[in-house]
Formats: structure tokens, C-alpha cells, sequence
């Protein structure tokens, strides 16, 4: 082999690439996958790795990103309807509790939608360039798809959307950081009943009472209040399961389980608390988690099992995802929940064939009500709504499937068809959609992007969205502190108002506060479709 045959290596390996699109995708993904796991400080770009590294290899040869619509189409369905399906249930819990600053948050994305308009304008760039920097200063895959469908498939918005992205990221990372030092009153949010976590605690009873007569207990069906349950009953000498219409009486050992003030006002109200353990004695009442995968239970409340009646047992506690939660007579469970039952040990078999029990269950998909639910949401994206002299509006592949899948995650299931999936398996679909959405875009953009970042066009896009994101963030802190919420809320909300898991996950180390996550999915789901919208007022303007 001759040293002048290298040369021909490279051109070589651009011909084997452009000629396997699927070699190149995959590649681009591993590869993004890894840059995305490289910490800039405290940042890491994850999933938008592949963005990157997709721009570069793009860059390389414009053969590299041809052909790949339908890769990116199929990609953002897949990630904005699980997205939609894992969000459903809690945004539409907490749309009424916190409507004052969901509003005030689509007014602030109006106001800077207007910022990038009209300072893009005024330094000379176009429609398509900035709406993928409002979309990119943003962080939000699906606005860059509504750009792009609005621009005609132009590859312009992509690469406003990959010069402002890191500026979005690490400007709102510098913010947040600095205004968590600022402690904010929250009169109107106060430390939430499970931040202290469970705890538990044995009850010597000296005054009797009806069980659903105790303070803060959870047992009473029609309401989702409650910290507190009673598991284990000792009386007499003999271990049983707590029956949530029984009665205790002077002598009883009552095992309590729920938050910290909710367990200690309802001891002081039944009696003494005693140092010993009695769930420890598991000889005739035992306990453990099992997990729902019988998809007969998904969407059905904790009341409706009647496990007391069936099997004089008591469910207890839920774990979903990384999140242990009391659980209610309103609880509904969700496909995945691993919950925690006590039992008497000769029931065991008896609820685990209830619950399903089977980790592989969990992990398959039903993919009828899966499919069906994407169609629905592409068909609703199709959609049009004119607008006369402005053109048209439409939800798009981006908002359509968004939004079905925050109505059918809100309702779990329709009939037999159950739309809800196990978060494991949300999450794989959601990440895998998402890699290949970025890649795809990245390759297709390369030749654009390598153009224009480093030209006087790229510094005018990093400037603008440095300048316009961070008053808008600092106004959206101040809208918290006029609405008296806490510190924790607001960091959690700007997360969701920017879109970023990165972001969050800062804002998580630094406050380990389950308001956090409340303000950052509050925000999150709304933030997207208004984002979608705006986009496309950005672009016809």
C-alpha cells in the first residue's frame, strides 16, 4: 500500500456514509450521545449531543442529511406524544392551582417572542433564522419542527436553533443560579405535606376511635386529602391487617405510616408512642411492592380494589418512577406502580395475581392504543387555522400529538384500550424519539449551520438570545414573587419555561424540593404548545 493512497481514505468513507443513511444515523447518535455526556461545568447537553455532532458530519458532505424527513417526523411523534401521555395527568391537576402563573408564563414567551422579532428585524436577520432562535434560546425540539414545517423545510431554523441553544442553556443555568439565593416569602406556597418524606410510627391506643374518624388519615374515599394510614393492628396479643372502616381501641398497637406532622398529630390524638417496631414481626402479616402490570387496574382508584374486603389487606404506599407517595382511597394507579400491600401471608398469591406482578408486562407495548393515539395527534396537527393576510396557523406534527397525549394521559384509558405506558418504557420511546429527531435535523443542517455560526449572522443570534432570554427570566421570577410562591416552585418553573431536564436537574441538586419538579412540569407541558404557536407568529411577522 502506497502513503498516496491515503488521501483516498476519507473521500472513500463520505461515499460509504452517503450511500448508507442508516450507518450515518446511527453513528451520529452514538457518537452525539457520547459529546452530549461531556460536563461543561455543571452543564451537559444529553440528548442534544446529537444535534451537534449531527451539524458537523452534515457540514462534511450535504449528501450525509438527504432523505431523512420521514426519520425526523417519526422521531418528534414519538417524543412530544410521551411526553404528552407522562404529563397529562399532573398538568391537568395542577392547571386550576396554578393558572395565575401558567399565564403569566405564556405572556412572558409572547413578550420575548416579540423581544426576538423585533430585535432580529432591527440586526437584519431572517424569519426562518430566528425562529429556530427563539425555538433554540428556548431549548425546544418541537417549536424547531414548527419552524421548519412554517419556513417549507428550510434548514435556516436549525441553525438558529444550535447557535442559540447553548447560549439558552448556560445564560438561564448562570440565572437560576443566582436568583435561588434569593429566598422568596412564599405566603401562598408553603412546604408541601411529603417534604419530610414518610414516617413511620408505633401507637399505643389509650383513647378508642372509628379509624376514619382520626385526624389527616387518608382512608376516606371522595377525597384526595390525607397524610396519614394505619397498616398493622396488634390487639389481643395477635398481629392483623388495620381494616379502614375498623375501630381502634384502648390497648391497641397501631403501626402509622404517612408524613412526619400528619403521623405526630395523629399519635398525640390516639395515644403513646412506643419505641417498638411491630411491623417487624412478619409471621402472619407480611408486606412487600408489587407491580401493576394488569392493565384491568390502570386508571382505577386505590378505593375501587377493595382489598380490604377481598383479601383483608392494605395498600399502603405507591413508588412511581423515583417517587414514593402515600397512597389515598383517590389514588389512581398507573400502569408500572410499584405498590406496596400489606397482607396476610396466605394472600400472597391471591394480589400478586391482582396487581399482574410481572416486569416483563411492563416493559411490552400495546401498540393499537399506541398507534392510534399518534394517528390522532398527526391528524388534529393537520389541522389549519387561517389567519388572512398572516398566513395560517396549525398545531403541526409538533403540537397535534402533544396534545392528544396530554388528554389520553390524562384519562389513562378509553374502554379497553389503554393508553398510559409504564415510565421505563415512556421514557425509552421519549429518548429514542428524541435522538432521532436531532440527528436527523443535524445532518440535514450541516451545510447551513457550517455557513452561518461563525459568521457576523451567528454573533448577532448568540447576542440577541443572551439579551432578550434574560430579563424575561428575571420578570418571571419577580411574577413568582408577586403571586407569594416559594423558591423552589419558581426555580423548578423557569426549567420548565426554558424546557430544560438539565436545568432541573441543577435546580434539584441545590433545593431538594418536590416543588421543583410541580413548577417545572406546571410550565413544561403549557410551555410547549405555547412555544409551538409562537414560532409561528415569530416566522409571518
Amino acid at each position: 500500500m502506497r502513503f498516496t493512497d491515503y488521501p483516498r481514505y476519507p473521500e472513500r468513507v463520505m461515499q460509504i456514509l452517503a450511500s448508507s443513511p442508516l450507518l450515518t444515523l446511527f453513528l451520529v447518535i452514538a457518537l452525539g450521545t457520547l459529546f452530549g455526556s461531556i460536563p461543561f461545568g455543571p452543564l451537559k447537553f444529553g440528548a442534544a449531543g446529537a444535534l451537534f455532532v449531527g451539524l458537523a458530519a452534515g457540514a462534511l458532505d450535504p449528501a450525509l442529511g438527504e432523505n431523512l424527513s420521514l426519520v425526523s417526523a417519526i422521531g418528534l411523534a414519538l417524543f412530544v406524544y410521551t411526553i404528552g401521555l407522562s404529563a397529562g395527568a399532573s398538568f391537568f391537576r395542577d392547571l386550576r392551582k396554578q393558572a395565575p402563573l401558567l399565564i403569566g408564563a405564556v405572556a412572558l414567551l409572547a413578550i420575548y417572542a416579540l423581544i426576538v422579532t423585533f430585535g432580529g428585524k432591527a440586526l437584519g436577520l431572517s424569519s426562518p433564522l430566528l425562529g429556530g432562535m427563539f425555538a433554540g434560546s428556548l431549548t425546544t425540539t418541537p417549536a424547531l419542527a414548527a419552524a421548519t414545517d412554517a419556513a417549507g423545510g428550510s434548514a435556516q431554523p436549525a441553525v438558529g436553533y444550535a447557535i442559540a441553544y447553548p447560549v439558552g442553556v448556560i445564560v438561564t443555568m448562570v440565572v437560576v443560579t443566582a436568583l435561588m439565593r434569593i429566598k422568596l416569602p412564599a405566603k401562598n406556597d408553603p412546604n408541601p405535606a411529603s417534604a419530610a418524606g414518610l414516617f413511620t410510627q408505633t401507637i399505643r391506643v389509650e383513647n378508642p376511635m372509628r379509624i376514619q374518624e382520626i385526624p389527616g388519615i387518608a382512608e376516606v374515599v371522595g377525597s384526595s386529602e390525607g397524610g396519614l394510614r394505619i397498616s398493622y393492628l396488634l390487639r389481643d396479643g395477635k398481629m392483623q391487617v388495620a381494616h379502614p372502616d375498623g375501630e381502634l381501641k384502648a390497648g391497641d398497637l397501631a403501626f402509622l405510616v404517612g408524613i412526619p406532622d400528619a403521623v405526630k398529630t395523629a399519635g398525640k390524638t390516639l395515644g403513646t408512642p412506643i419505641g417498638e417496631d411491630i411491623s417487624a414481626d412478619r409471621k402472619d402479616i407480611d408486606f412487600r411492592r408489587f407491580t401493576v402490570s394488569n392493565q384491568r387496574l390502570v386508571g382505577k382508584k386505590v378505593a375501587e380494589l377493595f382489598l380490604p374486603a377481598r383479601f383483608q389487606s392494605l395498600l399502603t404506599r405507591v413508588r412511581r418512577a423515583d417517587t414514593d407517595m402515600l397512597a389515598t382511597a383517590e389514588t389512581r394507579l398507573q400502569m408500572g406502580d410499584r405498590v406496596l400491600v400489606v397482607y396476610p401471608i396466605e394472600r400472597l398469591n391471591d394480589i400478586a395475581k391482582t396487581f399482574g406482578d410481572s416486569e416483563h408486562k411492563i416493559s411490552a407495548i400495546d401498540y393499537l392504543p399506541f398507534g392510534l393515539g399518534i394517528a390522532a395527534g398527526v391528524a388534529l396537527g393537520l389541522i389549519t387555522i387561517p389567519l388572512g393576510s398572516l398566513g395560517s396557523l396549525a398545531l403541526g406534527a409538533a403540537a397535534g400529538p402533544l396534545v392528544v397525549g396530554l388528554l389520553l394521559g390524562r384519562i389513562d384509558r378509553l374502554g379497553p384500550l389503554v393508553f398510559s405506558l409504564a415510565p421505563s418504557a415512556n421514557n425509552m420511546l421519549r429518548q429514542m424519539g428524541l435522538v432521532l429527531f436531532l440527528a436527523a435535523v443535524g445532518l440535514s443542517s450541516g451545510p447551513a449551520f457550517a455557513s452561518s455560526a461563525f459568521s457576523l449572522t451567528g454573533i448577532k443570534i448568540g447576542l440577541l438570545a443572551a439579551a432578550g432570554i434574560v430579563p424575561v427570566l428575571v420578570a418571571f421570577w419577580l411574577l413568582g414573587k408577586f403571586l407569594g410562591l416559594s423558591t423552589a416552585r419558581m426555580a423548578g418553573a423557569i426549567a420548565g419555561f426554558v424546557g430544560q431536564p438539565a436545568i432541573l436537574s441543577h435546580v434539584q441538586s441545590t433545593i431538594p424540593d418536590e416543588r421543583c419538579e410541580s413548577g417545572y412540569s406546571a410550565t413544561f407541558a403549557l410551555g410547549i404548545i405555547a412555544k409551538i404557536v409562537l414560532v409561528q407568529i415569530v416566522m409571518v411577522l
